[in-house]
């Protein structure tokens, strides 16, 4: 008998859940679903890209030292 730890999804437990998916929202809604899931996937890693982009742009300007003020344009 194979014994998966605690929190470890076996194939079954997959299969039942998907089943359970299926029954709950309906073969029509499901794209729907995933759809939205994907644009919220997007979003949250363009995100994420412009905070690097942000962070990368900020370690590019040169840091000023104590008593230095500013330069002036």
């Amino acid at each position: 008998m194979l014994v998966y730890p605690l929190g470890v999804i076996g194939p079954w437990q997959i299969v039942i859940i998907a089943l359970v998916i299926l029954l709950l929202f309906g073969g029509k809604k499901i794209p729907e679903l995933m759809k939205g899931l994907g644009k919220g996937v997007k979003s949250f890693k363009e995100g994420i890209n412009d905070i690097d982009d942000q962070i990368k742009e900020i370690d590019k300007t040169p840091a000023k030292k104590d008593g230095e003020s500013a330069p002036k344009e």
